[in-house]
């Protein structure tokens, strides 16, 4: 008789209770070990980010005011009264309207300097590409008081460089600085010198991006430079032209240093922005006041980024 040797199929069954114990609390040492690299951050985050962001907003819905500091318990709730308070606020209303002209002029200017001159660099028409790169970056990087002193140069009305040329032309320059016509348009081309050197570079990334077969087969069928430049250039870099103007906008609606600097938000409120209105009103002591009107410029700064994300961003 002969003997038949059985073979069993090699065990599926899940590992042993030991060995699945050993991986669990393997990963739940890996988590908390990484639970507490991040804590740190945490923390610091809550008690200087969101914590102040929280107390702000509770606070603009108070009477709180310098005087209230040492005696918090006199504080009261009011409600929207702060916010009510802006809708008769002319102050107010002026900064709005400042702000609302330096960002529609302002943004618009930026952005076709900063292409003209990516354009430019990424053309070819000069071999120091690199070197006009940096210098164009430059004033991204300085310091605004650097700033204002060499523009208060520049803009200086009796001897200044600007107001010297026009005169070499026949042309009476304005007093740029304490002209309530020009102060503001002054203030525009600053900002615009100052801030297009970080666009540059964007752009310029964006345009090496776009393929060079491309232009190349739409020369080969006769489109000119400026049609292959609206038509596909253009298009091709729109998330990065959608990314400088929320950037830029999102700047621009927070101006606060060049007022602040150059002209003290004069003259006769004329360059005075939000930010700076803003700024004025903590330094009086309002800090409730001064809350509402910093979540006004929030809520209104979402509501530009929105709009801009859906008129500006992928159609399809």
């Amino acid at each position: 008789m002969t003997t038949r040797t059985v073979e069993h199929p090699p065990d599926t069954h899940a590992p042993a209770p030991d060995t699945h114990r050993r991986r669990s609390g393997g990963r739940r040492r890996e988590a908390l070990a990484a639970y507490g690299f991040a804590l740190p951050f945490l923390a610091l985050f809550l008690v200087f980010m969101l914590g102040p962001v929280v107390a702000s907003f509770a606070m603009s819905f108070t009477d709180l005011r310098s005087s209230d500091v040492r005696n918090p318990l006199s504080v009261e709730v009011v409600g929207l009264e702060n916010y009510t308070k802006l809708l008769s606020d002319e102050t107010f209303h002026k900064a709005a309207f400042n702000t609302a002209y330096f960002v529609i002029i302002g943004v618009p200017l930026t952005m076709m300097l900063a292409l003209a001159v990516a354009v430019g660099l990424n053309s070819g028409i000069t071999r120091f590409t690199a070197f006009f790169r940096v210098g164009y970056y430059l004033p991204v990087v300085t310091s605004i008081i650097a700033v204002a002193v060499v523009w208060r140069f520049l803009l200086e009305p009796e001897s200044g460089i600007v107001n010297t040329l026009l005169g070499y032309v026949g042309v009476d320059g304005p007093s740029w600085l304490n002209d309530q016509t020009w102060a503001m348009p002054a203030l525009i081309v600053m900002s615009a010198w100052r801030n297009m050197g970080y666009l540059v570079i964007i752009f310029l990334a964006g345009l090496q991006g776009v393929p060079t077969e491309m232009h190349e087969a739409a020369a080969i069928d006769g489109a000119g430079a400026w049609g292959r430049f609206r038509h596909m250039t253009l298009p091709m870099m729109r998330p990065t032209l959608l990314f400088g103007a929320v950037v830029t906008m999102i700047g621009y609606l927070q101006f606060f240093e060049e007022p602040f600097v150059m002209t003290q938000g004069g003259p006769l409120d004329s360059t005075l922005s939000t930010a700076y209105y803003t700024y004025n009103q903590f330094g009086f002591g309002n800090y409730s006041y001064a809350a509402a009107m910093a979540y006004v410029l929030f809520v209104v700064i979402a509501i530009v980024t929105a709009v801009q994300f859906r008129l500006l961003g992928d159609r399809d």
